[in-house]
């Protein structure tokens, strides 16, 4: 068994053409481009049992070599993977289910009948890879780098392979996204965890496709800096699938939901005080504030205007073709994992980060209730819109952290705030004004809020 950390990217045709003459891979090229075509059964049983267990069974055909491979349940966070594989040359292409044993077989499956896996869909494409090798510090990063070329196929169906594709082979994982970065600068590189099984899936069956991930497990005593890590990284994975899945159907809904996903990362970026310096998050702050300038207002408009819903996949396409959206996605997650915000904090701000999720959000939401002064905003509800940011804030950290939170009714706290949201997001009427009045003080009458402006 080897454990595989790699991160993909999905590129346009112009782009992979770009990376083979990178200055950055080229000084670092250490063996040359090899290419090698690669085509690829997959299997699985009629009921997809394997795809819900998140595993992937794939037979390989590389040049007169035969590989089974078994990839079973790892983890992804925005785009960089880590999954546990298993190779077995084999000496025909014949799925071999007797190399599938207890060592390498996932608990979940034990009772399968494994005469039931079936060919469901191939990956051919042609691979052209490289040995890519440069000193960092003192340490030595070794990354395969794989520019792939084909097409996922399912009966009469099929879906373009572009991407390029960085494993580590040498060094840290931090080393992925640097490198991956750098060449984002000039190049529209897309983060995409959504591996080439799981768009065999999608084209297999797309209503069973699944596109949520898993939400972060937080606990009362979690400190707060584990507990911000953990929502952002699933934000930002979130948003990156979310992208993906909008390029590939158009769903109105989907685009939605990136904007809202990107409307919480900015929010819970903004929202830590001391405990991450406005310093070190100026350049994601202001990353994401472009975004939202750009698709908010079109996301809202498009909500009652129909050529505005049926222009924007082309729209999302432009946006895609530019450096702006992967750069921003590899530079979070470089954030993330370096875990910036807490570098140059004073004894203050450690103290806070250290804190418990469970006794530092209370205060968090209490302060901020008291300073949303809602009973201002039934009598001038035209202003409403002018607390966007402070709601925004607080519902954020209500729809990811409120189990954590001993106060009552904080669920229907949520709803309310999301109607209010709506309402101030509204053109002004007089119906509108009227139905922000009423709702802000549906809200100041909430159980929960009471408890916040008492804490």
């Amino acid at each position: 068994m080897q454990k595989e950390t790699e991160i993909k990217l999905r590129v346009s045709r112009e782009t992979l053409a770009a990376l083979r003459e990178h200055p950055l891979l080229k000084k670092r090229n250490k063996s040359g481009w090899e290419r090698r075509e690669l085509m690829n059964q997959y299997f699985d049983t009629p009921e997809r049992d394997l795809a819900q267990a998140k595993v992937a069974l794939r037979l390989r055909k590389d040049g007169d070599d035969i590989i089974q491979t078994l990839k079973t349940r790892g983890q992804s966070v925005a785009g960089l993977s880590e999954r546990n594989e298993y190779n077995w040359e084999l000496p025909k292409a014949k799925l071999d289910v007797k190399k599938l044993d207890g060592e390498c077989w996932p608990e979940q499956l034990a009772e399968l009948d494994k005469k039931t896996l079936k060919p469901i869909f191939t990956t051919d494409f042609v691979r052209e890879r490289a040995e890519i090798a440069w000193g960092r510090g003192k340490a030595k990063v070794v990354i395969e780098a794989a520019l792939d070329l084909g097409h996922v196929v399912v009966g009469k169906q099929k879906e373009e392979i572009c991407e390029l594709e960085l494993e580590l082979r040498e060094g840290e994982p931090s080393a992925l996204l640097e490198l991956a970065a750098e060449l984002a600068a000039t190049l529209a590189l897309m983060p995409c965890d959504i591996s080439k099984a799981e768009r065999g899936y999608r084209l297999y069956d797309s209503s069973s496709y699944s596109l949520s991930l898993p939400a972060p497990q937080l606990h009362a005593e979690m400190p707060l800096d584990d507990a911000f890590a953990a929502i952002m990284w699933h934000l930002l994975g979130s948003s990156q699938r979310l992208a993906e899945q909008y390029r590939f159907n158009g769903h109105w809904r989907l685009l939605q939901d990136w904007v809202d996903n990107l409307g919480e990362l900015r929010a819970l970026v903004g929202s830590l005080g001391q405990a991450a310096p406005r310093q070190s998050t100026s350049e994601l702050r202001s990353a994401l504030d472009a975004l939202l300038e750009d698709w908010r207002p079109l996301v809202q408009a498009g909500d009652d205007d129909e050529d505005i819903r049926k222009a924007a996949p082309e729209q999302f396409a432009e946006e895609l073709d530019d450096v702006r959206w992967g750069l921003f996605s590899l530079n979070a997650s470089r954030w993330l994992l370096a875990r910036t915000w807490t570098a140059d904090r004073n004894v203050r701000g450690n103290r806070q980060g250290a804190a418990q999720i469970t006794n530092w959000l209370p205060r968090l939401l209490a302060d901020d209730a008291v300073a949303l002064q809602l009973p201002r905003y039934q009598q001038q509800p035209e202003d409403l819109a002018e607390q966007l940011p402070r709601i925004e804030r607080i519902q954020a950290w209500l729809h990811h952290a409120r189990q954590v939170v001993d106060i009552p009714e904080l669920d229907r706290l949520y709803g309310e705030l999301n109607k209010l949201v709506q309402l101030a997001n509204q053109p002004i009427t007089d119906e509108s004004l009227d139905a922000r009045m009423h709702q802000a003080i549906a809200v100041y009458q909430n159980r929960a809020w009471k408890t916040l402006l008492r804490l």
